[in-house]
């Protein structure tokens, strides 16, 4: 019984979120005509009803069996419907409690006929103030899935390195992060993206994990994509807490083991150099820059990653670039024990993929109030940490106001 009682629990949410924010429903279609309201009752109940069997069925069914498109399209629905509805029931509370207030204090006082109001009750406010809200956040996840998920923004950072060797000044550096394969559908967006990428003509690319969402065979449509990313130098990958396929329920250990194989593989077969608690040395010995890679490590999430082993033949590098999926490690061990490391390229946040960013005005995420980085570059003392936006979703298929991200950073002397 223990098995199904999560999806119990989930189910009944998600019932009281619709019984709840039906009678918003009902306040829309108030003046309709009945044919419109029933039709418009009729396709909330039959969305809710769809949901909530779904959801049993995920009891004996795991949702990742289903195609790719299915998948993405049922727990993208579930974002773009219920968000909305969970924003609207605070009003509807206030509103409720308010009638409860006043239905109290009628029990004590005669209530004044003469009085008449005027305007807009207290009452249709709230509805409508939470229909409003609700309804341009509903619009704007929608915008999310057909544009904002796709709309790459190129971010530019120079970072001055008074160690850097002369060889590497003006170094010029790609990172992108988080593509999650798994989530897309269509390939035309990844094609622009590698475009952009190239564009930049970078010495190097850093890809900071999470190539799938739980199984390898997912990025295989995109494996074409990826082999036209260039850089004059390489391209370097580390693997992300959803690359080890610990989210999906596998039939074996060794089914799950194999999975991990064939991700390496990929990664090989895109000529890219995976970092496995390791790192590569750059330059002439003396002036060497060092490329730390370690695998993934977090505070929340798994800790694979050794990053004394990563270290270990580094110590010398004149400059020590760290790639580390998660950003919880650089505030956790980098800063505090490895203070030579100078800049940590991370991702594992997307900022959430929802937000509002104005240069100079305002940056504010929900990724926040969990991560204390969660986008953009940070400084501690000489050392940077840079935490990339990712350039795919994750659950929700789309983003809003938190855009896909591509770095060009340039490292220069000084």
């Amino acid at each position: 019984m223990s098995k199904y009682f999560p999806f119990l629990i989930a189910a009944s949410i998600i019932f009281f979120i619709d019984f709840y924010s039906f009678q918003a429903i009902r306040h829309v279609f108030s003046g309709s005509s009945l044919v419109v309201r029933r039709t418009a009752f009729i396709l909330f109940w039959v969305i809710s009803i769809f949901t909530i069997g779904s959801i049993f069925l995920f009891a004996f069914y795991s949702p990742f069996s289903l195609p790719q498109t299915v998948r993405v399209i049922w727990f993208g629905g579930l974002i773009v419907f219920y968000l909305p509805k969970i924003l609207i029931i605070p009003f509807l509370l206030v509103d409720d409690a308010g009638r409860m207030i006043r239905w109290i204090a009628s029990l004590f006082n005669t209530p004044n006929k003469d009085v008449q109001p005027k305007g807009i009750s207290r009452s249709d406010f709230l509805m409508q103030a939470g229909l409003l809200i609700s309804g341009l956040f509903f619009s704007g996840l929608i915008y999310g899935v057909f544009r904002g998920g796709y709309n790459y923004q190129l971010r530019k950072v120079m970072l001055k390195l008074p160690n850097l060797p002369d060889q590497f000044n003006r170094l010029r550096i790609v990172q992108i992060s988080d593509i999650h394969s798994g989530s897309f559908t269509v390939k035309n967006p990844l094609k622009k993206a590698v475009e952009l990428i190239n564009a930049q003509q970078p010495d190097l690319i850093f890809f900071t994990g999470d190539l799938v969402n739980n199984q390898s065979d997912e990025v295989l449509p995109f494996i074409d994509i990826f082999k036209e990313m260039r850089a004059k130098i390489g391209v370097y990958s580390i693997l992300g807490n959803h690359d080890y396929g610990d989210y999906n329920n596998w039939p074996s250990e060794t089914a799950k083991r194999e999975n991990l194989q064939q991700l390496f593989s990929t990664h090989k077969n895109l000529g890219w150099k995976l970092l496995r608690n390791e790192n590569v040395l750059l330059g002439d010995e003396g002036d060497q820059l060092a490329i730390i890679g370690m695998e993934n490590w977090g505070t929340r999430f798994q800790k694979y990653g050794d990053m004394a082993k990563s270290y270990a033949g580094a110590e010398r590098a004149k400059v020590k670039l760290l790639l580390s999926h998660d950003p919880t490690h650089w505030d956790a061990e980098v800063s505090k024990t490895f203070k030579d490391v100078d800049v940590t390229f991370s991702g594992h946040t997307h900022g959430a993929q929802m937000g509002v960013e104005i240069p100079g005005y305002i940056r504010w995420s929900p990724a926040q109030y969990i991560y204390e980085h969660w986008a953009g570059l940070y400084q501690q003392g000489t050392q940077y940490l840079y935490v990339n936006r990712g350039l795919g979703f994750l659950a929700y298929p789309g983003r809003l106001g938190i855009s896909p991200e591509i770095t060009l950073i340039e490292l220069v002397k000084g």
